[in-house]
């Protein structure tokens, strides 16, 4: 059918322009050039075709011959001339089989076998069309050309190849052929594109109006047209029948959908279970998959951050090892001061020992002399004052003469007297007094400072205990860390072991809690046993009757009245609790839960239960922790905080830690243990200065006591001597008479007061200078003790700092040593733990491909899972209970079921397709409506445009004619008047002769190619029954129309010579040679340019 419209070809001003586009070669020979000249008086220029034109030809063991072409054609007129039997139509058959043709088109045959030359197995026609400008086919992969092979083989098949302008196979299917055909518009089975000898024979010694109306719609597809109108009719009755079919069976339908539907309804619920239970068991196929994803994904994050720990600990080994060697050398360096100063102390403390021993024994010997010292003075000093006294008397007797009363005034005398013997006799009594006061405080004073030496030997001696105990404890846990946590450990752990073979716990309980831990990093290990303290002993257990079995178990290895064990009882969890939005946080400083390296999830939520130790921050520093937790406001979630002294710290308080290393947590034992060996050393020497000072003061004190019941015995005497005094001055003033008063007497009693004054004098004079020698050598043994504890004092003050600079030098190294064996260890267990992750991770992707087939089996289309596995499979577990529980009380569910489904499918899908039909019926009368209408108005178009370029042709020749289409009958009438018009009348095509009728029927051939598209047309054998003045009147309407369409390609057959045709570069002639006797390849030879020259 036509695509494009045509006007008349004959006026130049109604002449259509094709695209005026740069003429290209039609070939690489360089055959044509670009620009054409009109073969008549015509001036416009037209570019050659483009695309859809015949660009060559070559046949193979075709027909009868066993090799022709290859054939070149021009773009626009080719003629192939030749006699009968030299391969024009071969060549024609070929082309119409080579583009998808069928055999009978040919009119050659009717099996595409009978095409293949006798003797040979199979036949190949190649093809070439041209593939240029805007309109080529996929030009990026064919290029210029297209070339068209095909192969017939001799049972009658064939195959295609087709080809780019290079030679590489595009393509072999037929289907990319027909879309080239389409895309080209070649029609190779309508006879206007191809008019092949047997169909123009027939066409023009037919006399029949019914084959020219046939060949007419043929021509121009109206017939196809038609056809596909008439089976679409056709269809359609057929489809209102089938309508009427399916509504009376989805009446029959309908009514058993209802029954089923009834019995479907009691066990919808029952399917819905099953389908819930399908889709479950699909979300369990993959989420078993997520589950395995994630632990994929961690363990990947895991190795990732292990790798770089790895190598994190290897730049901190070798940091270490340079710590520690700066360490050991400042070590050595402090302790070789250290050893020069205490050699130096050593051997002055004997001497040291001695002169205070020699200063303790002239202080005590000065004292004594100066007791007895002041005793003597005191004596002189009353046996002065009584002499005084007597001597006044007798002076005051001897002057006075006799009274009255003399008696009387002795008594006074002598009472006076008694009286001032009594004050000094009660002086010296205060004196000795507060020598015993003196003396007793001494005594008190001495006495307690040997209760407190006392009391700090027991606790020194308690301390020493201790550390022995730790000691012999830390000696057995190089063999058995388990006893660092209590001697009864390894044993109890032990039947525990054995009552969880047993089946004695649900849950083996987990303990002790201490060695479930590990720390990063070693400074911290006081610090975490401050906060922990008890909860490192203590065992977790899943539930009170495990506890109790626990207890008992205890029992056998505790002593009633001992401490135990602390026993936590809380529910087994496998993951972690949440405490991210609960913890304390802080930049610089981790929490204890962050510092503790915790494998197992019930060790950490049961220290989390009991301590919060997501809330404790651990700070090293003593200063920064009050400035963090005092100074400031505390940071978020945090409650407490410890130091590495293992210190105490709140918002408002701060308690210090009465312990100073680390019991439970600390790696390197054997610094423990050399660290406790020194301290029992220290601790046995200070216990031995103490005895030492315990005994010194024993004997100050008895020496004291001594020396206080001298006193107390003066004391009496003197408070005798008082009463005895006392008692006789009121002896004398209760006497109403006195004696006379004997002065010889007084004069005796006054020389022997004066003969003891000597005495005593004396004696006083002997004690002073006792006194003084025992004190200057006092000061001196003062002097020389204080010289040399200077002395030592001096070394003392100088070993002091070095002593403090050795313990921190000592105290380094040991942390540098831990420290290297921390990373150490640390690197080993890290390296272990990443090989363990790295096999885990190879098995876990083994078993995520395993679980990925499985559920690719179970459900190909991978779905989104929010359930975790164990809740998935506890829901499957309870709709599978479910599903069991309604099958055996309502029976088999599953027949109601696909039952009540195949009712309910049939209904709806013929209901569906009853409806989808009448929609379409009322849809395609529509179309077909409005089709036909446009179908009948194209067909009138292509009539009338048919009549008018048939008068025009007709009038070439000063013929008139008209054509009569009878589309009701589908009849064609042509009726042509040789003469003119006015002077003749119409005649039937039947009433002429053959030569007018031949170009009669070129004309009409002439009508139908303007009205219909194509890129090439071809003729074979159009002139056969013209006379020479028709076939030249023919010949020029056809060169001035192919003039006038030189955008489309006109392959003419014919056995004339054809030497009368006018010189142009746009007609090409292919000449074929005869064929001789037993010939198999019939040359073809194109016209030279020089016979061209000749002829014209």
């Amino acid at each position: 059918m036509a695509k494009r419209k045509e006007e008349n070809f004959f006026s130049p001003e109604n002449a259509k322009r094709p695209r005026q586009e740069e003429l290209e070669d039609f070939d690489k020979d360089g055959d044509e050039d670009e620009c054409t000249v009109s073969f008549t008086n015509g001036t416009s220029t037209l570019t050659a075709a483009e695309v859809g034109i015949i660009e060559s030809i070559q046949l193979k063991n075709f027909m009868c011959h066993s090799m022709l072409g290859p054939f070149k054609f021009g773009s626009n007129v080719n003629f192939v001339v030749g006699n009968n039997g030299s391969g024009k139509s071969a060549v024609l058959t070929a082309l119409i089989v080579g583009l998808g043709g069928k055999a009978v088109a040919t009119n050659r045959g009717s099996s595409l076998k009978g095409f293949v030359k006798d003797g040979q197995s199979s036949a190949d026609i190649s093809i070439t069309l041209r593939n240029r400008g805007d309109d080529a086919f996929k030009a990026n992969v064919y290029g210029d050309s297209i070339v068209v092979q095909q192969h017939i083989s001799m049972d009658g098949s064939r195959s295609y190849k087709l080809k780019s302008e290079t030679g590489n196979v595009v393509s072999t299917r037929k289907e990319e052929l027909i879309a080239i055909l389409d895309h080209f518009n070649i029609q190779v089975d309508n006879p206007v594109s191809v008019l092949t000898q047997e169909m123009s024979k027939q066409f023009l010694q037919s006399k029949n109006e019914g084959d020219k109306y046939k060949f007419f719609m043929k021509a121009t597809q109206l017939e196809q047209m038609k056809e596909d109108y008439s089976y679409i009719m056709e269809t359609k009755e057929r489809t209102k029948e089938q309508i009427n079919q399916g509504e009376e069976r989805l009446t029959e339908l309908k009514r058993q959908c209802l029954e089923k539907e009834e019995r479907f309804q009691s066990i919808a619920g029952l399917s819905t279970m099953k389908t819930n239970l399908e889709y479950l068991k699909h979300e369990m196929a993959w989420a078993v998959v997520n589950e395995i994803e994630k632990q994929l994904n961690a363990i990947r994050d895991n190795i990732k951050i292990g790798e770089e720990r790895a190598a994190r600990l290897d730049r901190k080994m070798e940091e270490q090892q340079v710590r520690l060697n700066e360490a050991e050398k400042n070590y050595k360096d402090i302790q070789d001061k250290l050893e020069k100063i205490s050699q130096e102390t050593n051997a002055r403390a004997p001497e040291c020992m001695a002169l205070k021993a020699d200063v303790t024994a002239k202080k005590r010997a000065y004292n004594e002399a100066e007791v007895l010292y002041n005793r003597s003075l005191n004596e002189y000093k009353a046996l002065k004052k009584d002499d005084e006294q007597l001597c006044k008397r007798i002076e005051e007797l001897k002057s006075t003469d006799q009274s009255l009363e003399p008696e009387r005034l002795e008594r006074q005398k002598k009472i006076s007297w008694l009286k001032e013997r009594v004050k000094a006799l009660q002086d010296q009594e205060n004196s000795v007094n507060q020598e015993i006061e003196q003396f007793q405080q001494a005594i008190e004073k001495d006495k307690e400072e040997y209760t407190r030496i006392k009391g700090e030997e027991l606790d020194v001696k308690h301390i020493l205990n201790y550390h022995q105990r730790q000691l012999k404890e830390l000696k057995d846990s190089k063999t058995d860390r388990l006893k660092r946590f209590g001697p009864h450990v390894p044993a109890l752990l032990e039947a525990i072991d054995d009552a969880y073979r047993r089946g004695h716990f649900t849950y083996k309980p987990i303990g002790p809690l201490g060695a479930c831990i590990h720390l990063r990093d070693p400074e911290l290990a006081l610090a975490i046993e401050s906060c922990l303290k008890g909860l490192l002993q203590a065992y977790c257990c899943h539930n009170h009757a495990d506890e109790r079995v626990l207890q008992a178990l205890m029992k056998r290895f505790y002593l009633p009245g001992t401490s135990r064990p602390q026993i936590i009882v809380s529910e087994f969890r496998n993951e972690m609790y949440d405490v991210r939005h609960r913890a304390a946080y802080h930049p610089e400083f981790p929490t204890v839960l962050t510092a503790l390296e915790i494998d197992n999830a019930v060790v950490a939520n049961s220290l989390i239960d009991m301590r919060s130790i997501e809330t404790v921050l651990l700070i090293k520093s003593n200063t920064v922790a009050r400035a963090v937790m005092q100074s400031q406001k505390p940071p978020k979630n945090c409650r407490e905080a410890f130091t590495a002294d293992g210190d105490q710290v709140f918002a408002g308080r701060y308690y210090s830690s009465e312990n100073t290393r680390p019991k439970f947590l600390s790696k390197d034992v054997d610094s423990e243990i050399s660290d406790l060996e020194k301290e029992v050393e220290n601790k046995k020497a200070q216990i031995l200065n103490l005895q030492q000072h315990l005994s010194a003061l024993e004997k100050d004190i008895k020496c004291n006591e001594e020396l206080l019941k001298r006193c107390q015995v003066h004391y009496k005497e003197l408070k005798m001597k008082i009463r005895k005094s006392i008692s006789e001055i009121r002896e004398l003033e209760n006497i109403e008479e006195h004696p006379s008063v004997d002065i010889a007497t007084l004069e005796d009693e006054a020389q022997e007061n004066k003969s003891k004054m000597k005495m005593v004098e004396k004696n006083m004079e002997q004690q002073k200078e006792n006194m003084e020698y025992l004190k200057s050598l006092k000061i001196e043994a003062e002097n020389k003790y204080d010289a040399i504890k200077l002395k030592i004092n001096q070394l003392s003050e100088l070993a002091d700092p070095l002593k403090d600079e050795l313990n921190l030098a000592d105290s380094e190294v040991d942390n540098q040593k831990r420290g290297k064996r921390h990373y150490e260890e640390k690197q080993k267990e890290h390296l272990d733990t990443l090989n363990k992750k790295k096999r885990e991770l190879d098995m876990k992707e083994k078993e995520l491909e395993e679980k990925m087939s499985q559920a690719r089996q179970i459900c190909p289309e991978r779905i989104e899972v929010k359930k975790s596995a164990s809740l998935l499979d506890k829901e499957i577990n309870r709709l599978r209970q479910k599903i069991q529980a309604e099958h055996a009380s309502h029976g088999d569910r599953e027949e109601i079921m696909r039952q009540y489904q195949e009712a309910r499918e049939t209904y709806l899908n013929l209901d569906n397709k009853v409806r989808t039909l009448k929609r379409f019926i009322k849809l395609l009368e529509e179309i077909m409506t409005h089709r036909y209408k446009t179908y009948q108005q194209f067909r009138r178009c292509l009539t009338l445009r048919c009549k008018l370029y048939f008068d025009n042709l007709l009038s070439q020749r000063t013929y008139c004619g008209k054509m009569n289409f009878d589309h009701k009958n589908e009849t064609l009438t042509i009726s042509v008047q040789p003469g003119e018009g006015n002077k003749a009348a119409f005649n039937d095509m039947r009433a002429l002769s053959g030569g007018e009728r031949s170009f009669s029927t070129v004309c009409f051939i002439l009508s139908l190619w303007s009205i219909a598209e194509s890129p090439f047309r071809c003729l074979d054998e159009f002139d056969v029954y013209m006379d020479m003045v028709n076939r030249r009147i023919a010949m020029d309407m056809i060169l001035k129309m192919a003039d006038s369409q030189r955008f489309r390609q006109f392959i003419l057959l014919t056995p004339q010579s054809m030497s009368s045709l006018p010189s142009s570069k746009l007609i090409r002639i292919l000449r074929m040679s005869d064929p001789e006797r037993g010939q198999t390849t019939l040359p073809f030879r194109p016209v030279t340019q020089e016979e061209e020259d000749d002829r014209s």
